[in-house]
């Protein structure tokens, strides 16, 4: 949990706020609903995915079901080596669809060196060859070493420190905050 002394960049409203930003901005680029689907990359990439793809259908004013998807990149990792004796957790990887001509609409909490998402581009192309892939993430926070760009960003906030997300559903609270 987030203490006091933490530098607090999103609150639970404006965490919201963002994903409705997030959504907004994704249904002006794709027009055609039916040509998406949402997958999050474990963990709070899913929960926040989960989020954005109630309120895409909340926006959109729609009842229809969007495919969904998880996306687990542990297996895929550059820095598996470094992680010494430690044996990975291996979570879920659930893509119950094909994404083969779908716009895929990639989730996750924080954008930062693009190595989370350059591995997730391995897991998917995995599962075929998607139409696109858009990338959706609720802080970027700058500082690239590969050239991965989000499409959608909730929040801009530049900084090499390091930030934490917490959400409700596993945290307890939804806060962003830089975390030592």
């Amino acid at each position: 949990m987030a203490e006091k002394n933490k530098k607090i960049i999103a609150d639970s409203n404006k965490i919201q706020l963002l994903i409705n930003k997030l959504a907004k901005d994704i249904l002006e680029k794709n027009i055609d609903i039916s040509e998406i689907a949402v997958v999050g990359i474990q963990t709070r990439g899913v929960y926040l995915a989960k989020r954005l793809l109630k309120e895409l259908l909340a926006v959109k004013n729609i009842n229809m079901e969007i495919p969904f998807g998880i996306l687990d990149i542990t297996l895929y990792r550059d820095d598996l080596g470094e992680m010494g004796a430690d044996i990975p957790t291996i979570k879920d990887t659930n893509i119950p669809f094909d994404i083969n001509a779908k716009n895929i609409i990639l989730v996750d909490d924080v954008l930062y060196t693009g190595r989370t998402i350059r591995c997730a581009l391995d897991v998917l192309k995995d599962y075929g060859r998607p139409k696109s892939i858009q990338l959706a993430v609720l802080i970027d926070r700058g500082y690239r070493e590969l050239p991965i760009q989000a499409n959608f960003t909730g929040l801009s906030y530049h900084t090499k420190e390091q930030v934490c997300v917490e959400l409700s559903e596993v945290d307890g609270q939804d806060v962003a905050y830089i975390c030592d």
